[in-house]
């Protein structure tokens, strides 16, 4: 397997997907809906479907059953980082090195647009549960999932506008960050499972290697806020020193923090190996790791 080709396949297949909800119509909210599609097209990584997908593929194969799931989700992330970028909250100029939504269309609309993205999400999620197609149950699950994980990323950045400038704990640490970056990358992979209809001892490995490569992405965040490029990262570097953030970073050292990084990974790559169709998320926990941007 090509990691980095199956990496862009499920990232290309994503797009197509996304694109197709995206409205170009001549409308009075025409604003909005270029607003929208702004944030949404701008070329993230589309981690989450992508985990997604790939825990459902260590199942079954028909993996176009997660697409309802998999671009709700992608829309919620989005509408999480549009409303994260607003003066109120962290107050960034750019994103993908474009800059930010509010910047780009004022900040009312860029409120809008990440409202309006999150009820989408709920949208095309009621329409998948009305076709009724014999595997309700198993939606119905996924959704209370997907907004279980919601309700988790929103409590998570609430902490960290809460407590920036603040020292806190090791425990406060870990939670806002399980719940600010690592709930809906949890939710992702949960879901997938549960679609697929994993049993709960699958389901529990799973949650345990959702967890530690969440941790990982949030730890890298903040290793690539000290070391990154500037020019890959698209964004400017050293924004969480300057804001007096706490990370872990900050909070334990650069060294420490990388030694960190390297543990989770290891815990989760030792999760995964149970499952002899497992190399592609083994090898994306350690993309995830190496990551530059």
């Amino acid at each position: 397997m090509n990691f980095k080709e199956e990496l862009k396949k499920y990232a290309k297949i994503m797009d197509a997907e996304i694109d197709k909800k995206v409205i170009r119509d001549d409308v009075i909210e025409k604003k909005l809906n270029k607003s929208v599609e702004y944030s949404l097209m701008a070329g993230g990584k589309r981690l989450r479907p992508i985990l997604m997908i790939a825990t459902y593929e260590l199942f079954k194969n028909d993996y176009e059953k997660v697409f309802p799931f998999a671009i709700s989700m992608e829309m919620i992330h989005n509408f999480s980082l549009i409303h994260d970028d607003l003066p109120a909250i962290d107050d960034d100029d750019f994103r993908h090195g474009k800059p930010t939504n509010h910047k780009e269309f004022g900040e009312a609309t860029a409120i809008l647009a990440g409202d309006m993205l999150l009820n989408k999400a709920y949208v095309l999620l009621g329409e998948e549960l009305l076709k009724n197609n014999g595997d309700t149950n198993l939606k119905i699950r996924a959704f209370n999932e997907l907004t279980h994980g919601v309700d988790r990323m929103i409590i998570g950045e609430y902490v960290d506008t809460e407590f920036e400038g603040q020292k806190i704990s090791d425990d406060y640490l870990e939670y806002m960050h399980k719940n600010k970056t690592g709930a809906l990358i949890k939710a992702s992979i949960r879901i997938g499972a549960i679609l697929a209809g994993a049993s709960e001892e699958d389901l529990e490995n799973l949650t345990q290697y959702g967890e530690n490569i969440g941790l990982a992405f949030q730890i890298k965040d903040d290793i690539l806020d000290i070391v990154g490029d500037e020019k890959v990262l698209g964004k400017p570097v050293g924004n969480d020193i300057q804001k007096h953030k706490s990370t872990f970073v900050t909070k334990y050292g650069l060294e420490e923090a990388t030694n960190r990084l390297e543990n989770v990974t290891k815990e989760a790559i030792e999760i995964i190996n149970k499952y002899p169709n497992g190399e592609f998320l083994k090898e994306l926990a350690i993309y995830i790791k190496d990551r530059k941007k």
